[in-house]
Parts: C-alpha cells; structure tokens; sequence
C-alpha cells in the first residue's frame, strides 16, 4: 500500500481529498495536517511515500515544505493540489520535483487518473532493477506506443467500450482482489467475456493471478490488482 499524508488547511478540502483517496485501490492515508509545522516532524519520523499538499496555508507553505524535504533527500513523493493557477507556480513545482499538479477546483476523474498513474509507475519501478529506454518511456515518461497518442490494437473479439467497462468496474469497486464470477455480476458481461479481458489485463502487467485451493470442487482462480491504466481506453 502506498503510504500517504494529507497537508491543507481546509477542512472540507481536506475531507474530499480524503473520501477521493478511499476510492482508489493501493492507497492508505495514515495522517492529515493543517499547518506544515505540524506536518514536518511526522514526515521526519514515519514512513511517508507520497504527500498531497496545499501550497497557501497559514504559516510555513507548502514550497518551504517541498524545500525541506528535497534538502533532507527524503524519499517522499509531493503531488500538489492547489488554487494557484499561475505560470510561477506550476513552473515551481515542476523544478521543486512534484509528480503532479491539480488544480482546484477538480473532478474526481481527473484525482483518480493522477493516483492511478503515480502507482503504476511506482509499482513498475519498483518491480525492476535494471531498465532500459523502452520501459521507462512507456511505463514512467509516457513517451513510447501507449503514451503517443498512437491507437493501441486490442486482442480480437475485445472492444474499447467493454474494456473501459471491466477497468472502471474493476476500479469502482474499491477492491484489492475478486474472481471472474464476481466481476462478471458486477459488469453484467458474460463469464467467459470477462476472462478473455482479464487475460489481456494479466498480459499488461495490471492485474495478477493466484489459485485458490480452499473451494470445494475445483480451485478457483483470484484475480490481484496491480496497476490499472485508464489510458489504454482513451487511445
């Protein structure tokens, strides 16, 4: 699970983070702040791997918080969600290393596509030790097939619409794991439909697969979140 802290003086601003954050498989929010002050000593302490941060707040802002932990070296991921719409602001925290910029006001698709993204490519990386350009272009700098705004070809007999279908459900359902029969119900897509999605899924690396010999009769097979990527529907 990727660790997460929530810093922002908004209490309602801070709850829609928080509830969008539920939402998506792989995250876990273990704190939320109002005031850097309050955030910097917990960052010190505890294992964070990314930070959802304002930038105005009372006090310390959330630049002098991004500083401080690019000084330290910290392992820690920033992806800003701000009002500040200006040129300095997004050329800043690009240079100061943020994964991401939203901003405020934004909608839900638009968070979920910023997480989704940040854990594939956190979980691709993490997955090798040695890499080379192909990988890091199609699976971190989105620069290869799928990222060009070239049009991916499907298997035969799968189609676009079906597979944004299986993705959103797969993602809506807020699940770390399920079967064929229970993603089959949930779609209303035949069984042996959703297999052969599933089977493209497992061939791109977004879902994995384990047996489950506690069943009686035959053992079934459990399907694993690993790295949904909306993208591939919207080529």
């Amino acid at each position: 699970m990727i660790k997460v802290i929530i810093v922002e003086d908004d209490p309602m601003v801070a709850e829609f983070n928080k509830r969008y954050l539920q939402k998506v498989v792989g995250y876990q929010l273990i704190n939320s702040f109002k005031t850097v002050e309050d955030a910097l000593p917990f960052i010190e302490t505890h294992d964070v791997d990314l930070i959802l941060l304002d930038i105005y707040m009372p006090g310390k802002n959330g630049w002098e918080l991004l500083s401080q932990i690019r000084m330290a070296d910290k392992n820690v991921d920033v992806m800003i969600i701000s009002a500040a719409r200006d040129k300095e602001s997004i050329k800043k925290g690009l240079r100061l290393g943020a994964v991401d910029y939203l901003i405020k006001p934004f909608e839900f698709e638009r968070f979920q596509r910023a997480l989704t993204s940040y854990r594939e490519e956190n979980s691709f990386i993490n997955q090798h030790h040695d890499f080379h350009q192909k990988d890091l272009d199609n699976n971190v700098f989105r620069k290869g097939h799928h990222g060009s705004g070239e049009a991916i070809e499907l298997p035969k007999g799968l189609t676009k619409p079906t597979l944004k279908k299986v993705i959103k459900t797969i993602e809506a359902s807020n699940k770390a794991s399920f079967t064929t029969d229970m993603l089959a119900e949930e779609t209303g897509i035949s069984r042996v439909s959703v297999r052969k999605y599933l089977a493209y899924l497992l061939e791109l690396g977004m879902v994995e697969e384990t047996m489950n010999y506690h069943t009686v009769g035959r053992p079934s097979v459990i399907y694993h979140v690993t790295a949904i990527n909306f993208a591939i529907c919207e080529k």
